[in-house]
């Protein structure tokens, strides 16, 4: 347990100490360059490759393990981030490409000392099994309550050509969120916690 904890990198640090890279020429293709990533409202200067993700600058430069790394195709959602508010997959986002943006992490959205309502919703109920899913699908759940208020329809809406903020049916939940998968199979109290969340936030 002590050695463990001794390789944890510090959660907020100025630049990254990982060991030097291969020395490289200017022109190489895989050099490493200085990116800046702003993430929970901290800057972080890291020295990162171009074919670096997202997902990998997040959980091995930076330290924050909360989002994880589970297909690492796009196809789970585990690795679900905001970016300026939106989400994406962050295992198929390279880190250089998103200097400038606000990139929210799950260890952004709240604390122990006051929950986001997401997060709080989904304790009452019971939208996890294992956890692991988890933060993926609360960051994901926020994302998504954002773009039906933004009246952004999807394969559920039944009316189309109606104006304002999407009334969010189980169904209509349910297909916003497919993108997440739960392999415990939580969807119940995930539906119900998106929901509930969705009505305090309004």
């Amino acid at each position: 347990m002590t050695t463990a904890l001794a390789h944890v990198p510090p959660l907020i640090a100025a630049d990254n100490n990982r060991s030097p890279l291969p020395a490289t020429r200017p022109g190489d293709r895989g050099a490493a360059r200085r990116v800046q990533l702003n993430v929970n409202g901290h800057d972080y200067d890291l020295m990162l490759e171009p074919r670096v993700t997202l997902l990998d600058a997040l959980r091995e430069y930076i330290g924050l393990a909360g989002t994880k790394k589970g297909c690492d195709r796009g196809q789970c959602g585990a690795c679900t981030v905001l970016v300026d508010d939106r989400r994406i997959n962050s295992c198929l986002a390279l880190a250089a490409t998103h200097e400038g943006h606000r990139i929210r992490t799950i260890e952004g959205l709240g604390g122990a000392a006051e929950l986001h309502p997401m997060q709080a919703a989904f304790i009452e109920h019971d939208g996890f099994q294992c956890g692991y899913c988890t933060p993926g699908q609360i960051c994901s759940a926020v994302g998504m309550l954002r773009e039906a208020a933004a009246d952004t329809v999807s394969a559920a809406t039944a009316d189309v050509r109606r104006h304002g903020p999407v009334e969010l049916s189980d169904a209509e939940i349910r297909e916003r969120m497919s993108g997440n998968l739960c392999r415990c199979g939580a969807y119940v109290g995930i539906v119900a916690a998106v929901r509930d969340a969705s009505s305090r936030m309004k």
